[in-house]
């Protein structure tokens, strides 16, 4: 299965329109989150991205809320778009958790769309082993540095840990757009706007 990952495409129109044109290879598109600026600007992105015309999961990031950015795909009439958050889905027997905001609580103020690690680890509680984790926020330690210091989530990195995805897609710290790490045998990508695609197994093997 192929995926076209990407995040924090914060309004930029060019940059959606570029996702569009790669995302014809791609099996499925994966979003973690920041369509948005400080919540606004979110529908003219939508509106692009609709044009991908192969499933999608999307997680929210801080700059829109789950509900601001499910009520963005409908407007758009984007139904092959999925949108999670302390949900899952299936695709091709490939499994897909998601959580959205910025975790922990980003010092950002009322715009920001965020999450204490007790919230967020209610709503990756249900997250089943061996699926892929699409997180707006990067675990802690991984993908995260900005001006020298971690900012990524324990919890989502408990998650990790705990449930062994087969790959975790994150976004948020924009320092750290395309790095990669591992946690054992997961591989960590932050994604950023523009794009990277990468092969994992599908079915259940």
């Amino acid at each position: 299965m192929k995926l076209l990952l990407f995040s924090d495409v914060h309004r930029d129109l060019d940059v959606a329109r570029e996702l569009v044109a790669r995302s014809g290879s791609a099996d499925v598109a994966v979003c973690a989150g920041d369509l948005a600026g400080m919540r606004e600007g979110l529908q003219p992105v939508v509106d692009i991205l609709s044009e991908v015309r192969s499933p999608a999961v999307l997680v929210a990031g801080n700059g829109e809320s789950a509900d601001e950015l499910a009520s963005a795909c409908e407007a758009a009439g984007w139904s092959s778009a999925q949108v999670l958050h302390g949900s899952g889905t299936e695709i091709d027997g490939v499994s897909f958790w998601g959580i959205g905001g910025g975790i922990p609580v980003t010092p950002f103020g009322d715009w920001s769309w965020d999450f204490t690690e007790d919230e967020a680890r209610e709503l990756l509680a249900d997250c089943p082993d061996g699926a892929v984790l699409v997180s707006h926020s990067p675990p802690f330690g991984h993908v995260d540095v900005s001006r020298g210091e971690h900012l990524g989530s324990r919890v989502v990195l408990e998650a990790v840990e705990r449930t062994r995805p087969r790959l975790v897609v994150c976004g948020h710290i924009h320092s750290a757009w395309r790095e990669e790490s591992a946690v054992g045998p997961t591989r960590i990508v932050n994604a950023g706007p523009k794009g990277m695609v990468v092969n994992i197994q599908s079915g259940l093997g």
